[in-house]
């Protein structure tokens, strides 16, 4: 009996949020193989800022989501059905394009196999030992490059990467300021992850709380939201400050552009800015796993998934990212795991 494949198709460019009829949920056969090609059945789905902003149609470092085409997305899935020798069935991998659906029918050079981490749940690997862990470990590491006592202050801290960049900076002895949305969340990074402190946007004027916590100004900012929050800590960079540029997810849902920094400041307070993708280190995955191995296995390191339930409501879980009703990495499971 063949297959039925649901795929997530974008229909039109959202304007603002994402809406009803900006993407449909369409159902096809699943193709049969041709020869060197492998069936991926979707076992989770990783939703992310950027797969906001693959839907408008604009310059990034990947090509806009063209309207008629299935939802891109990182996946992590089971082969069910294989013409590869490279793979059989039962295999755990992750598709280099994955999308938004129950199934792919990929090329065995588009797929990498997932090796579980001992004593490590599978959604670890489209985690914090997976691309959220890549881009917070060397964001933290190879952009900003802490030294002890220095002061870094991390936006969106109580989200998926800024979460984990925020401990990857105590284990290399700097002072850790987390900005996030809510006493809960602001809790969560000082009792539970080691900050040393956190202010909750919704509740308190960013800037003055940082005039509080660091009346001297700070040396490095990893940042995620943009906007006013980016302002606040980019007015307060000391001479010679690192700014990370993650992310800008103020923005993602805006129908005009938000506020911008006086960038006559990089030249009076001579800032390093730079802005990087994890795409850049990929290949050093095995450095990252080789230091953050250690860490969560003794707890030094801590993280958080948020996983829904069904491919059918990803949209909505999608949303959840600007909306902030999560904790941690945020995925959505579309199908059962695999036995170990």
């Amino acid at each position: 009996m063949a297959r039925t494949n649901r795929q997530w198709v974008l229909r039109q460019r959202p304007k603002g949020m994402i809406q009803d009829g900006d993407l449909e949920l369409v159902e096809s056969p699943v193709p049969d193989l041709a020869e060197n090609e492998v069936l991926v059945r979707t076992v989770y789905l990783s939703l992310d800022p950027t797969n906001r902003t693959w839907m408008n149609d604009a310059e990034g470092y990947l090509p806009p989501v063209g309207l008629g085409e299935v939802m891109r997305g990182l996946t992590l899935g089971v082969v069910e059905e294989s013409r590869s020798d490279r793979f059989k069935v039962g295999d755990v991998v992750t598709p280099l394009s994955g999308g938004w659906a129950d199934y792919a029918v990929v090329p065995a050079e588009g797929l990498r196999p997932v090796h579980r981490a001992p004593g490590l749940p599978l959604t670890a690997n489209l985690s914090v030992l997976g691309m959220t862990g890549l881009t917070a470990y060397f964001g933290v590491t190879d952009v900003l490059k802490p030294q002890a006592g220095e002061t870094l202050v991390i936006s969106a801290a109580a989200g998926a990467v800024g979460s984990i960049a925020g401990q990857v900076a105590k284990q290399k002895g700097a002072r850790v300021l987390g900005i996030a949305g809510g006493p809960e969340k602001c809790a969560w990074l000082t009792d539970e992850l080691g900050f040393d402190a956190a202010i909750d946007y919704k509740g308190e004027d960013v800037g003055a709380a940082l005039d509080r916590l660091a009346p001297d100004g700070v040396e490095m900012n990893f940042e995620n939201v943009g906007g006013d929050i980016m302002i606040a800590v980019f007015n307060r960079l000391k001479t010679h400050g690192r700014m990370a540029v993650c992310g800008l997810i103020s923005s993602y849902n805006a129908t005009r552009m938000p506020p911008a920094p006086n960038f006559g400041r990089i030249i009076t307070h001579r800032l390093n800015i730079q802005g990087f993708l994890v795409l850049d280190y990929a290949a050093r995955a095995r450095e990252m796993v080789a230091e953050m191995g250690p860490w969560l296995a003794d707890g030094r390191v801590k993280w958080k998934v948020h996983v829904d339930e069904g491919l059918e409501g990803a949209v909505g879980s999608l949303n959840r990212l600007f909306t902030g009703d999560h904790d941690g990495k945020l995925l959505v499971r579309v199908s059962e795991e695999p036995a170990a």
